[in-house]
């Protein structure tokens, strides 16, 4: 259970009196997530761990500041996130993936000058870098693609695996094209990381984000089974998806959530990265 330091550090920074009730949550892969209940206030979650915590914090705010429902940051430390908690389940009906087509149609007219972020994010427990780039083939290739391969060899992914991303690294500017703007995402958009309640999207948690291509959140969900018909009807309706997405590029940018499998889970999901090479021919 959360330590009498923690608990305290906890109340310290909300000012508030001791817990009435702590609930161990799932915690994925960033340590352990409690939930608080109190007396004279709302409850929180709370998240320890080794993982950067203050960079979750960070991102969840950039997000708040673009107008996606995230949870209240309270407070941010390396080893320690107080955040609201949010009620609901991580279930999508139609009508919630609707609503998620709503939320990411709109986080996506938020632009930067440059692919990148102010700052290194997290994807899980591990640093996403965000060099200011000014070509997105470039980010893709060099901050994505390549470096997770890289990792992901160290995991299960045989070198003849790895040399057929290599030849797609290679090819890149053929496959993908620059978007109109470097438009912010969320990064890591699934049901778990939702919070649904009376078919809309009030929360979305545990993000990876950046200012990148809006296709390759829309690959995350269609490779992941992340959401189906409803969503991309309606993301469609409210800002466009391109010819060829879906044959063509879609299969390109599930290889860098395909390969943090990999890297994470280990060597059975490497059938699914060679599905996504076959489909992209090579």
């Amino acid at each position: 259970m959360l330590s009498p330091e923690l608990a305290d550090r906890v109340t310290s920074a909300l000012d508030a009196d001791a817990p009435t009730a702590t609930t161990e949550l799932d915690g994925g892969h960033v340590g352990h997530v409690y939930r608080l209940d109190f007396a004279r206030r709302r409850p929180v979650v709370v998240k320890v761990g080794d993982t950067p915590l203050d960079v979750e914090g960070a991102m969840l705010d950039a997000l708040d500041a673009a107008g996606l429902p995230v949870p209240s940051v309270y407070h941010a430390d390396f080893d320690l996130l107080v955040l609201d908690y949010v009620e609901g389940k991580s279930e999508l009906t139609d009508r919630a993936e609707r609503d998620l087509a709503r939320h990411l149609a709109a986080l996506h007219e938020t632009t930067a000058p440059a692919f990148g972020f102010q700052f290194d994010t997290l994807s899980g427990p591990y640093r996403q870098p965000n060099p200011w780039t000014d070509s997105w083939v470039e980010f893709f290739r060099d901050q994505r693609l390549r470096p997770w391969c890289d990792a992901a060899r160290s995991n299960g992914l045989p070198a003849a695996v790895a040399d057929r991303i290599d030849d797609v690294a290679a090819d890149l500017d053929s496959l993908v094209s620059e978007p109109s703007a470097p438009r912010l995402v969320h990064g890591d958009v699934w049901e778990k990381n939702l919070r649904v309640r009376d078919d809309r999207v009030v929360a979305f948690l545990d993000p990876a984000c950046y200012y990148g291509h809006p296709e390759v959140e829309l690959a995350y969900i269609d490779w992941f089974d992340g959401a189906g018909d409803a969503f991309f009807d309606a993301y469609d309706e409210h800002r466009g998806i391109d010819s060829g997405f879906f044959d063509e590029r879609s299969p390109v940018y599930a290889l860098f959530p395909l390969l943090e499998h990999v890297r994470v889970f280990g060597s059975e999901y490497v059938p699914a990265v060679n599905d996504a090479l076959d489909e992209v021919g090579y």
